[in-house]
């Protein structure tokens, strides 16, 4: 599972297209992270808004030949990820959701059973709402979203873990 160098400066490109527009929302670039994450790999599915879970509704399921891979909460681009990190709907996903991605379409964040794993950057959201790419951000979030897409989900040994 790569996503490649190529799409990820395709998918900054149309985030800096949004930007230029000037009214977009944190859903209008639902299509291009869903675009980005099923160029992956074959049978990866990126399905943004899904039914809701016992833990609230992440904008995101990824799955994997029908088997659920991770999720993700995507915030406005340029919205501070410090702050959304430690917000009650966060806290409540990692308590729940062993392979989480809090992004702001630029910055991503990864968390495995609650743990803070991993983030990288694309680039930063200037003043004047264009990207300041990171030079070295596109190999980085190569590298953390090919771990995301290859987590595997814990056995289930028991029928209360099963449960739970």
């Amino acid at each position: 599972m790569t996503i490649g160098i190529g799409l990820l400066h395709a998918y900054v490109r149309e985030i800096e297209k949004g930007l230029a527009k000037g009214i977009f929302t944190e859903r209008s670039y639902y299509p291009y992270l869903k675009s980005l994450l099923e160029s992956a790999g074959k049978g990866i599915d990126a399905t943004n808004e899904p039914r809701r879970i016992d833990c609230g509704a992440p904008d995101f399921i990824v799955t994997r030949s029908s088997t659920t891979i991770g999720y993700i909460e995507a915030k406005d681009v340029g919205k501070s990820l410090d702050e959304e990190e430690h917000s009650k709907q966060l806290r409540r996903y990692r308590g729940r959701l062993s392979n989480l991605m809090l992004t702001d379409y630029l910055e991503f964040r990864w968390y495995t059973n609650g743990e803070f794993r991993d983030k990288a950057r694309l680039g930063i959201l200037t003043r004047d709402r264009k990207v300041k790419r990171d030079k070295d951000g596109l190999g980085a979030v190569e590298k953390l979203l090919a771990g995301f897409l290859a987590h595997t989900a814990e056995p289930v040994g028991t029928p209360k873990e099963l449960a739970q």
